[in-house]
C-alpha cells in the first residue's frame, strides 16, 4: 500500500464516507472503476452498492456511481459488468488446495453431474481414456479419483476383477470421494504385497471375497492409506509444487480468492513456502498445521506463523482430526449407523482417531500457546470429545477470542450447538452433503431422523451463532455455487429436500462464504466485504443470487476472479499457468518423523508399527496428503 492510500485510509476512519469523497477524491486517482451491473458489497450497514473503485490493489471508495466516479482520472479503466453480479471473492471455510491438484491429474470419477462416474461400465471407460494420457504414461499408474459406491447403478466398489477388464498390467488404484477407502486391481495388490494372508491393520479393513481370504481390491482407511502410498508414485518437490499450483487453479476458476490447506505436513507447508518466496502464489493461502502427530509443530515456530500473508501465504494454527467420515461410515457417532458396513455389528457407531485424553492434551497445548484450533469432528461422539478438551482448556486458561473452529460439525446435536456458543467454537459445516450425500445419509448411514440435522445452520443462526459452510476439496469440487445452492435449497439428488427447518436464506448462504469465512480466519478487517481500505478481492456471477429462483441457484457461473485488483480468471480465456521450469528449488519430499509416538488406536494405529508413515492421519485430505507426499513406488516413465 503506497503513503497516499495510508494516509487516506487513515483519514476515513474519522471523516464521514462524503467528507473524504471532498477532501480526497481530487487527490487519489482509482486504477479501476466497476460498475454497470448489481454489486452485493456483504456490508450490512450498506449491502448494495452501484460501483467500486480500486487502487494499488485495496478498495478506495463503494457507493452510488457519481460518488465513486469522483476518483476517475485520465488513466483510470472503467470496467463495465455489464449485467453482471459483483461479489466479494469467496472465501474457504475448509480445504485442501494443494490436494486439489489431485482432481486435475487424475481420471475424473466423480458422479454427475461434477463426472460421469455413475455405473462400473462407465468408470471402466473413464479408466481407458485416461490410461493414454501422458501422466498415466510418465508414473506407470492409471488413477482414477472420486468415485461413489453411493452413486453408481451397481450401488458397490468397483473390485479387482471390475479393475482387471480395463489393465491387468497397469496397476491402477481408484480413490473414493471420501478419500477414506478405495480400490486396486490386481496388479496394484501384487504391488503392495496384499495377498490372502494379509491381515487387516488395526483401524482399517482389506474386504475380502467368498473364501473370506482373498482381498476383493476394496480397501478401507488405514488398509487404503497404507497400502495405497505402496503403489503412488514418489513425487519430487517440483511435482508436488505443480499439484499445488494446478489446485490454486481450480480453486480460482470457482470464484475464490482465499483458500485454506486445511491440513499441512512439513512438504506442504515447504512447497507453499518456497511458491510464496517464489512471487508465484496467485491468490491468498492459509495453512493448518498438523497437530495430531506433534503437540510442537516446528513449523509453528516460523515466521511463516502469523496474521499477516507474506506473498500470498501464512501459517493460521493448527488442525486436529477425530473421526472418519459419515458417508465411508468411519465417522464417531454416539448412536449406531442405520446400516452398519459389511463385516460389523449391529451397534457399529464408527470409531475415535484419538482418546480422549489425548484430545485434552493436545487441545491444552494448542491454547497454552495461542494457536487457533481447527478439529475435523463428523461424528456426535467426536464432537463430544472436542467440546469437553475445549472446556477443560477454557477453563484453565480462561476466555480468549481464539476462534476455535469444528471441521465439518455434521451430525452436531442442538445440546452442541448450546456448548459451541458458551466456549466460543465456531462450525463449519458441510452443507455440501445434502445434495452429494442426502439420499445415502438417509436410507444407509444416519435414517430419516438423524439426517434431517445434518449441518443445522439454521439451528446456529437461532442461537446467534454465525459459521462458514465449506467444500472440503478435494472430497467434493470446490463449488462456492453448489455450496450456496445446497445450503439454501438442501436438495438431494433425487430431489428430496433433507431438513427443511435447517435451509439458511441466500444472505446469510453468502455471509458463509465471504465476511464469516474472513472472520474464521481473524481477516474480517482486510476482506470478507466490499468497504473501503479492504484488498479488492471480488467474484463476478452470471447472475444476482438474490434475483434468481433458489431452484435455479446451482445454475449461477463464475464468469471472473480478480485478486488485489486484477483479474486471475475469466471463463472466456484460458487460465495463466506457471511452467514446471518456473518453479523454485525445493527441499526434499519426505516427511521427517517426530518424536511423538502416535496413539496405537483407530485409523492411527498402523503409524505406530511402521516407521513408513509418520504423520499419517485419518481425514480425507489426509489420506490424499500422505499419498501425495509419501508415494513410494520408483517409476521410470513408460513407452506406453
Amino acid at each position: 500500500m503506497n503513503t497516499i492510500t495510508k494516509s487516506f485510509l487513515a483519514l476515513s476512519l474519522v471523516l464521514s464516507p462524503c467528507c473524504v469523497q471532498r477532501a480526497h477524491a481530487q487527490q487519489i486517482a482509482a486504477d479501476a472503476i466497476y460498475a454497470g451491473g448489481p454489486i452485493i458489497t456483504m456490508n450490512d450497514a450498506a449491502p448494495r452498492a452501484e460501483a467500486v473503485a480500486v487502487k494499488d490493489g485495496r478498495i478506495i471508495a463503494v457507493g452510488t456511481k457519481a460518488e465513486v466516479e469522483k476518483y476517475k482520472a485520465a488513466g483510470t479503466k472503467f470496467i463495465d459488468l455489464r449485467g453482471k453480479t459483483l461479489l466479494p471473492g469467496f472465501i474457504d471455510g475448509h480445504g485442501h488446495v494443494s490436494l486439489t491438484g489431485i482432481q486435475a491429474a487424475s481420471a475424473n470419477l466423480l458422479p454427475a453431474p461434477d463426472g460421469g462416474g455413475n455405473s462400473i461400465s462407465r468408470i471402466q471407460e473413464i479408466l481407458r481414456e485416461y490410461a493414454k494420457t501422458d501422466a498415466s504414461k510418465e508414473f506407470d499408474l492409471i488413477l482414477g479419483f472420486g468415485y461413489d459406491d453411493a452413486q453408481i447403478a451397481e450401488r458397490r466398489h468397483p473390485t479387482r476383477q471390475d479393475l482387471d477388464e480395463v489393465s491387468k498390467d497397469i496397476p491402477i488404484l481408484l480413490i473414493h470421494q471420501s478419500c477414506h477407502l478405495g480400490a486396486m486391481n490386481t496388479k496394484a495388490l501384487e504391488l503392495a504385497g496384499l495377498t490372502a494372508e494379509s491381515k487387516d491393520p488395526q483401524g482399517g479393513v482389506i474386504r475380502r471375497e467368498a473364501d473370506g481370504k482373498t482381498p476383493n481390491g476394496v480397501l478401507e482407511e488405514t488398509a487404503f492409506m497404507l497400502n495405497a502410498m505402496a503403489i503412488f508414485p514418489k513425487l519430487n518437490a517440483k511435482q508436488f509444487a505443480q499439484l499445488a499450483v494446478m489446485g490454486q487453479d481450480l480453486y480460482i476458476k470457482c470464484g475464490f480468492t482465499t483458500a485454506q490447506e486445511g491440513r499441512a505436513a512439513g512438504p506442504t507447508h515447504s512447497s507453499f513456502a518456497a511458491l510464496a518466496d517464489a512471487e508465484l502464489m496467485k491468490i491468498d493461502v492459509v495453512s493448518y498445521m498438523d497437530m495430531v502427530f506433534s503437540n510442537d509443530p516446528p513449523e509453528m515456530k516460523s515466521p511463516w506463523y502469523s496474521r499477516t500473508y507474506r506473498n500470498g501465504y501464512r501459517i493460521g494454527g493448527v488442525k486436529l482430526n477425530l473421526d472418519g467420515s459419515i458417508q465411508g461410515k468411519t465417522g464417531y457417532l454416539t448412536k449406531p449407523y442405520k446400516a452398519p458396513p459389511p463385516g460389523a455389528a449391529t451397534n457399529y457407531r464408527g470409531y475415535e482417531t484419538l482418546p480422549d485424553q489425548v484430545v485434552a492434551a493436545k487441545v491444552d497445548k494448542a491454547y497454552s500457546n495461542g494457536w487457533q484450533v481447527l478439529a475435523h469432528c463428523n461424528g456426535d461422539a467426536a464432537i463430544d470429545q472436542y467440546i469437553s478438551a475445549v472446556r477443560d482448556a477454557v477453563a484453565k486458561h480462561g476466555p480468549a477470542d481464539r476462534r476455535t473452529v469444528v471441521i465439518h460439525a455434521q451430525t452436531a446435536r442442538l445440546d452442541q450447538l448450546d456448548s459451541m456458543k458458551e466456549l466460543g467454537i465456531m462450525p463449519s459445516f458441510f452443507g455440501m452433503h445434502c445434495f452429494y450425500w442426502g439420499d445415502w445419509h438417509r436410507d444407509e448411514t444416519l435414517g430419516a431422523v438423524r439426517a434431517e440435522m445434518i449441518s443445522p445452520a439454521q439451528s446456529a443462526l437461532r442461537r446467534g451463532m454465525i459459521f462458514t459452510q465449506h467444500h472440503d476439496s478435494p472430497v467434493a469440487q470446490p463449488s462456492a455455487i453448489r455450496i450456496l445452492s445446497s445450503v439454501v435449497t438442501r436438495r438431494t439428488r433425487s430431489g428430496d429436500i433433507l431438513g427443511a427447518d435447517e435451509r439458511i436464506s441466500v444472505d446469510d448462504a453468502l455471509k458463509s462464504l465471504t465476511i464469516w469465512g474472513a472472520y474464521q480466519h481473524f481477516e474480517e478487517k482486510e476482506k470478507g466485504s466490499l468497504e473501503t481500505g479492504k484488498v479488492a478481492d471480488f467474484v463476478v456471477l452470471s447472475a444476482d443470487p438474490f434475483a434468481v429462483d433458489i431452484e435455479k441457484l446451482s445454475e449461477l457461473t463464475v464468469l471472473e476472479t480478480i485478486k488485489g485488483g486484477k483479474s486471475i480468471f475469466k471463463a472466456d480465456a484460458q487460465p495463466a499457468k506457471v511452467r514446471a521450469g518456473a518453479l523454485p528449488e525445493l527441499p526434499p519430499m519426505p516427511l521427517a518423523a517426530r518424536a511423538d509416538a502416535p496413539p496405537a488406536r483407530g485409523v492411527f494405529a498402523y503409524a505406530s508399527t511402521t516407521s513408513l508413515m509418520p504423520g499419517s492421519c485419518g481425514c480425507a485430505g489426509c489420506a490424499l496428503g500422505h499419498l501425495v507426499t509419501m508415494g513410494r513406488r520408483e517409476v521410470a516413465s513408460t513407452a506406453r
